[in-house]
């Protein structure tokens, strides 16, 4: 069966870690309950505030450059993301409509190459 990586996105940055985010922290628990049987993995993220972008000048083997902060300006952030296991990608969007980001974000679904 395949799987598809729904990663959620939103306006603003924000932080899970803070106690002002309970109630939406409760609707990606049900979520999670509701979800349990195609849900096979997935986090949510640290604010931008705490990446750090790696690009390597020249290619392979070249100097490893490090910037605070994400690579691109964007409106809406990565806050996280699921791996969900469904029969097809129709089936995988049904899910991601349940994914509390949709409600006031974005979620992209996205199949996943198995390596």
């Amino acid at each position: 069966m395949p799987t598809y990586a729904a990663l959620t996105y939103y306006t603003g940055d924000a932080d899970w870690t803070d106690a002002s985010n309970a109630e939406q922290l409760a609707d990606y628990g049900a979520f999670g309950a509701s979800a349990e049987a195609v849900i096979r993995g997935g986090a949510a993220l640290f604010p931008t505030t705490t990446a750090t972008t790696v690009h390597v000048t020249g290619g392979k083997g070249g100097e490893v450059v490090t910037s605070d902060g994400p690579y691109a300006e964007a409106k809406e952030v990565l806050g996280g993301f699921y791996l969900l296991e469904c029969e097809n990608l129709d089936e995988a969007v049904r899910w991601a409509a349940q994914i509390p980001a949709a409600w006031n974000g974005k979620v992209e679904v996205r199949p996943v190459i198995p390596m």
